[in-house]
């Protein structure tokens, strides 16, 4: 199962990463200022990770591959780890919308 672990940065921003059962992170978040719209943002995850439109698939400059995830007003609420190849993004994103709904939270911040 996975879980959403919350982590404060350096400049006491709240950040949160889903990670998979296997540990691995699979989508991370951008800075929050705070704890409740953290608590916000892996809300927006949970309700938007089923719905493969809201996926926005990329390429980097290098030829590697990775993807955002957006809410419904397209504003982008996490974003995915580089992948060597186009089928291991295709994972990566069927990892999140098995994983982000049932998700666990794991506070760290506190």
């Amino acid at each position: 199962m996975g879980k959403f672990v919350i982590t404060k940065r350096v400049n006491g921003e709240f950040q949160f990463n889903l990670k998979a059962g296997n540990g691995q992170t699979i989508l991370a978040s951008e800075g929050y200022s705070t704890q409740a719209a953290c608590d916000n943002g892996i809300e927006s995850v949970r309700k938007n990770a089923p719905d493969d439109d809201r996926y926005e698939r990329k390429e980097s400059s290098n030829g590697k591959f990775y993807f955002n995830l957006k809410a419904g007003n397209g504003q982008i609420i996490g974003n995915s780890e580089i992948y060597e190849s186009l089928a291991a993004r295709e994972n990566g994103i069927e990892s999140v919308k098995k994983n982000a709904p049932d998700a666990v939270v794991d506070n760290q911040a506190t």
